[in-house]
């Protein structure tokens, strides 16, 4: 294989200095910290090893599956599974035109809180969320409603927490908030310098289990005979017709690439195919871009560069 060095630290999470036109592969880059220090991680190594021109395109997950149909995006760096579901069975089962990598990291989902704020409150299940006296405790804008951080706006995860607080009746007693991550960790760090309780959807792998300490509501344990979720991009009627009224099922994020590139670049392909990261390198990645303030570009390099051995079972060396 020709070994090119062609490392660009000028990446971003937006296009980089490649056009979309002149790139040989373009990467599609999620909102998420993770996922932009993976699709540079991927940009520098095809780059160095390959002699590609690879370009970078942010974009929402339905972008980004959308024009790795099309063709004119060839990665989406980290999807997860079953929330893209609906996206999945489209494009990898129905239309054939993406490849699921088969290395994943198994991920946690759920409903958070600080645990010095569950012990002094006695918030600990996801059935408290449904008691009026607790849920005053979580009201931070006096209405006497309090709130829960859902997730952001259009996210497929979003849709299901808003029908995990149907199916289990909190929707009665809670507002559910639709912001932007950076929005609701700043809320989340305002509630811990006040000493207030903060409930919100959260995630393993992330950063954020090690700089608070942090736990999930206790629930019942998934149920697959009584979860069916529906996206609104699929049926209008969809809270209607959905319920999850248990734990979310084991979670696996995985990479997914355009099947053309087997095809147009099967190097490339090959080293899609052949990478795998663990949990704690997806959270030493975010911990990186969000609580030490360095870019996704500079994660990238600086991993890649510590990291060769990895690397190489990419490259099959």
């Amino acid at each position: 294989m020709k070994r090119v060095t062609k490392l660009c630290l000028a990446i971003s999470l937006g296009l980089t200095g490649v056009s979309a036109q002149a790139a040989d592969l373009v990467l599609g880059v999620p909102s998420w910290p993770s996922a932009g220090v993976t699709s540079n991680v991927i940009k520098i190594v095809l780059e160095e090893n390959l002699g590609l021109d690879v370009g970078m395109q942010s974009g929402t997950n339905p972008i980004i599956w959308e024009a790795m149909d099309r063709g004119s995006m060839q990665l989406h760096p980290e999807v997860w599974l079953p929330n893209q579901q609906n996206l999945y069975q489209k494009y990898v089962v129905e239309n054939g035109t993406v490849v699921k990598n088969q290395h994943s990291v198994e991920a946690k989902q759920g409903l958070c809180i600080t645990k010095e704020m569950s012990d002094k409150y006695d918030i600990k299940s996801i059935y408290d969320l449904t008691d009026p006296d607790k849920s005053a405790l979580l009201d931070s804008d006096g209405d006497g409603e309090g709130e829960i951080w859902a997730g952001e706006p259009g996210a497929a995860s979003t849709t299901v927490e808003i029908i995990r607080a149907k199916s289990y009746g909190y929707d009665q007693t809670m507002k559910l908030v639709q912001v932007d991550i950076p929005v609701n960790f700043a809320s989340l760090d305002a509630a811990v310098q006040a000493k207030k309780p903060y409930v919100f959807s959260c995630y393993t792998p992330h950063y954020i289990f090690a700089l608070y300490d942090i736990v999930f509501l206790t629930e019942p344990k998934h149920n697959d005979a009584t979860w069916k979720t529906v996206q609104p991009t699929d049926d209008p009627d969809w809270l209607a017709k959905s319920n999850a009224d248990s734990g979310w099922p084991v979670t696996y994020v995985q990479m997914h690439y355009a099947k053309s590139l087997e095809k147009d670049q099967p190097e490339a392909a090959e080293i899609l195919k052949n990478f795998a990261i663990t949990s704690d390198i997806m959270s030493e990645w975010s911990y990186s871009v969000v609580v030490d303030k360095k870019s996704p570009a500079d994660v990238a390099a600086e991993w890649v560069k510590n990291n060769q051995d990895i690397v190489n079972a990419w490259l099959g060396l």
